[in-house]
């Protein structure tokens, strides 16, 4: 097996506890008392860039992407490097795209040129551009059989858009995580690890990693013989009693399963 990802903590599944740099501190001192060195930034609240590093650094947590506003990049991306550059963080991604950049082929194909712009941008700064998916990228488009994340992969500059696969929304699309992320390769440095069940009312609830349908063993097999980096786990609601940290600790647990 090749090299093992690092395993990471997606922060916007804790986002109620880093909102304020009081917050954050506590939060990354519990985190790190776990043995997480790496994370995602994402939903965190107005926290100056130069006090997210003091505190990062004060408790040797790095970090190895980030979520932030695709319209930021787009309205003034010096400032959207500058703050990476201050929080030693190469790579810049977004949640989604944005709603008017999904319903049809010509939007999406619009919404490519704005992102090579950005990916352009970034590259000339050190840095990438990282798309992260949900479930609508893989419906069809205009009545054809080519969904956005076709398009994605097979149209945008692989050197200039680089994706964060998310394997909970790519089985919940009907896929199988695995084959995607082969059709990635190359273009991630971050998964997102989420599980999740289907209720007696038919919907889907977000569990615990393992708690659920997806096969994550099977995913981070691949992710070793690809290559990726990094794996960060990711639940946006449904913790298990209500408490996002005791979600968290759970998974992370599960993640270690992984790696011994």
């Amino acid at each position: 097996m090749a090299k093992k990802p690092t395993m990471a903590i997606q922060l916007y599944t804790l986002r109620n506890h880093i909102q304020t740099a009081e917050d954050f501190d506590r939060t990354l001192a519990r985190l790190a008392g776990w043995g997480v060195k790496d994370v995602q930034i994402s939903g965190i609240g107005d926290i100056p860039a130069e006090t997210q590093r003091e505190l990062l650094a004060k408790h040797g947590v790095s970090v190895c992407v980030t979520h932030k506003s695709f319209d930021w990049m787009r309205q003034d991306l010096p400032a959207v490097i500058a703050h990476h550059k201050t929080i030693n963080c190469d790579a810049v991604g977004i949640g989604s795209a944005p709603g008017d950049s999904r319903g049809s082929i010509e939007a999406v194909r619009a919404f490519i040129r704005e992102a090579e712009a950005v990916g352009a941008g970034l590259q000339a700064a050190g840095m990438t551009f990282n798309y992260h998916n949900h479930d609508f990228e893989f419906r069809p488009l205009d009545g054809t059989n080519t969904c956005m994340m076709d398009l994605l992969l097979d149209e945008a500059d692989p050197n200039l858009l680089h994706f964060i696969p998310d394997v909970g929304w790519i089985h919940y699309a009907g896929l199988d995580p695995t084959a995607v992320l082969r059709r990635m390769a190359g273009r991630v440095k971050v998964i997102h690890f989420k599980d999740y069940v289907i209720d007696h009312d038919g919907n889907r609830r977000f569990v615990s990693l393992g708690k659920g349908v997806v096969n994550l063993r099977e995913c981070y097999e691949t992710a070793c013989e690809l290559g990726i980096p990094y794996i960060a786990y990711e639940q946006d609601d449904n913790w298990v009693n209500g408490d996002a940290f005791e979600a968290t600790e759970e998974s992370w647990a599960f993640m270690q399963s992984l790696i011994q």
